[in-house]
């Protein structure tokens, strides 16, 4: 049987865990990147338990643990900072069968690359067009032409693929809020728990990463495309350095020209996330906004997902259809709840905040962990989550 071809568009995170997941199954695989690097410019990134149960599906568990740390304890604080709720990372893997790990999103980048043949990896080939020709798919990018039995659309948020085959398709949804990333220096005496502080309007969140160094992200409601008359740091010194510690503390250990800034969105709800043979994944399927952190998360669940469906189903079109049917409804349900408590956690009149506030401190830690059940619980098609501890499944 003719090995099968499989072209991977975008060499982000859940590109290249397409690539890796479909290599292992015998096909032939190339990844095309617009840009002249394979590499990733973000900050920090949380991996949840199902994202390293996708992982573990394709044996980089271990490695990307072991790039990461694992955080005793996180939470959220009141604007005095006062703990309003708080999990235990202990908890969380027993419940779930990992701990949530966090590490800088190049390491991860570099970890899923160094997985795939080099002769894999097509930097610079920005595409142009997908067609069909003679029963296969053409993929047109600047270096030329490649032939495939399957185009994987893991081109982001603004997808060109989806814009083009999927015409009727809503653009991406403002959140009505922006947010700034950047990751400190090595710091002598990091904070021990992580936290997102909610403020009115605004809030400001720090969680470890390995050598000392902490990833930290805030998030401000303002109009769209907003442009600040001072440099990124000087616009979150402003606003958040007067905030509890070890906030200040942390603003001082961040580069100042190392802070990103984007405005926030999500994807309105498609109607499927496949085209023929052509599949979308991650961000180009499903944006969401970050208040979950499971963005590359989901990416990872579909790369996985898509795989099992082409090896356990001989029919591409039917394979497809599956992948279809498992992914949408769950990553839109998480999109919606995402947008949810990004609303919540923006809350700007004082009662409101308030009275949410008041609300999440009353909220048992159990109660929190079970509501992330759904989220977390999660298993690769073909293997079973382990069950949650001390609750039936």
């Amino acid at each position: 049987m003719p090995q099968r071809a499989a072209t991977i568009v975008g060499g982000g995170i859940g590109g290249l865990a397409a690539a890796i997941a479909l290599h292992q199954q015998g096909w032939h695989v190339e990844v095309l990147e617009k840009a002249p690097e394979f590499t990733e410019i973000g900050a920090g990134i949380s991996l949840w338990p199902n994202a390293l149960r996708a992982l573990d599906t394709l044996g980089l568990a271990d490695t990307v643990r072991a790039l990461g740390a694992e955080e005793a304890t996180g939470g959220v604080r009141d604007r005095r900072g006062r703990w309003l709720s708080r999990t235990d990372n202990a908890e969380l893997a027993r419940r779930f069968g990992h701990p949530l790990v966090v590490l800088h999103r190049a390491e991860l980048l570099r970890a899923l690359r160094e997985a795939l043949p080099s002769r894999s990896l097509k930097p610079g080939s920005e595409v142009s067009g997908v067609r069909e020709e003679g029963g296969r798919l053409v993929v047109d990018h600047r270096n030329g032409e490649s032939l495939a039995d399957l185009v994987v659309a893991a081109d982001g948020l603004r997808s060109p693929v989806r814009r083009a085959l999927w015409p009727e398709a809503p653009a991406p949804r403002y959140a009505g809020y922006t947010a700034w990333r950047a990751v400190t220096e090595p710091l002598a005496e990091p904070p021990a728990e992580g936290a997102v502080t909610w403020g009115r309007g605004e809030r400001f969140g720090f969680t470890a990463l390995p050598g000392g160094r902490t990833y930290v992200f805030a998030t401000v409601t303002l109009p769209q495309a907003t442009a600040l008359g001072t440099s990124e740091y000087a616009e979150m010194l402003r606003r958040f350095g007067n905030w509890p510690d070890p906030v200040p503390a942390l603003l001082a250990a961040v580069p100042p020209d190392a802070v990103l800034r984007h405005d926030l969105y999500d994807l309105p709800p498609l109607s499927t996330f496949v085209r023929g043979r052509v599949a979308l994944l991650g961000d180009a399927a499903h944006a969401m906004t970050p208040n979950l952190g499971q963005g590359a998360c989901q990416a990872l669940e579909d790369a996985v997902t898509l795989a099992h469906c082409l090896d356990t189903t001989a029919d591409t079109d039917a394979a497809l259809r599956s992948y279809d049917r498992l992914r949408r409804p769950r990553t839109q349900a998480i999109t919606r709840r995402s947008a949810r408590l990004g609303t919540v956690g923006q809350l700007a009149w004082p009662p409101a905040a308030l009275l949410r506030d008041a609300a999440a401190r009353l909220l048992p830690a159990r109660a929190t962990l079970r509501s992330m059940a759904p989220v977390l619980h999660w298993s690769p098609p073909g293997t079973h989550a382990p069950a949650t501890a001390g609750e039936g499944r």
